[in-house]
């Protein structure tokens, strides 16, 4: 069996169709249960009531966190296409991430070209790159180490990798890692929302995500972006052939 495995965009499309139905149903009801809770709020004087109110108030809070979570893997807003520099998004976002993985004892190691025009949403492709590393990371915990991520040029797409030495996926992560609310934390690797909002920002972009993963072993998560077609680079320089490491 090959160690590289894709998500079901089937399966995912009719997660989200359902998702997203779900998470209006849930939110009508939800934003009454706030309004009427700080209403109360801010009525009470007794101190013990006003901290189950309060109490209140945030879980519904959390639960509307939660349900934005739903809506922007179910309905994700469409990408502002242009050519934008994907070696500058990922050095960006790594230095984005510096002081987290910092704490989490991990260690980043970065190779880009100078520069690499695709064409996508800057601010969606920013988010897919932290997703990565953010999950490579907590594979790697509690001991941390090092991570790997790369920028390169294919025949027809541009490649963004993240690998990691972690714990690998599991039979059952590999089966649901981009399933919404699940988690492989117990195991050691975080999935959750993070593999599926990834899943749908590169296909929304009309790319392609591929994961190289065995139980135990080391985790290559690549995504192919799109090139820009002949002609549409415009300001966004070539890509030098000199790497850029950090």
């Amino acid at each position: 069996m090959t160690d590289e495995f894709r998500p079901d965009a089937d399966r995912l499309a009719a997660l989200a169709e359902f998702a997203a139905g779900a998470g209006h149903e849930i939110n009508n009801p939800l934003a009454t249960i706030i309004g009427r809770a700080q209403q109360l709020l801010r009525e009470e004087v007794d101190p013990t009531r006003r901290q189950s109110l309060a109490a209140i108030v945030s879980q519904a809070y959390r639960i509307r966190d939660m349900i934005g979570d739903v809506m922007a893997f179910a309905r994700p807003p469409a990408p502002h296409r242009s050519v934008v520099d994907l070696a500058h998004l990922v050095r960006d976002a790594v230095a984005g991430l510096e002081t987290d993985l910092h704490n989490l004892r991990c260690r980043i190691l970065v190779e880009t070209p100078a520069s690499l025009p695709i064409v996508g949403d800057a601010a969606q492709i920013a988010m897919v790159t932290a997703e990565l590393i953010r999950n490579a990371a907590t594979a790697l915990q509690p001991q941390g180490g090092p991570i790997s991520v790369t920028v390169s040029a294919g025949k027809a797409s541009a490649l963004l990798q993240v690998a990691d030495a972690g714990c690998g996926f599991s039979e059952q992560q590999r089966a649901h890692a981009f399933d919404p609310f699940f988690s492989g934390r117990q195991a050691g690797r975080g999935l959750g929302f993070g593999l599926c909002k990834v899943w749908q920002v590169v296909r929304n972009h009309d790319g392609e995500l591929v994961i190289d993963s065995s139980p135990g072993g080391p985790t290559t998560v690549t995504v192919h972006w799109p090139l820009p077609a002949e002609g549409q680079v415009g300001a966004c320089p070539a890509p030098a052939n000199a790497p850029h490491r950090l």
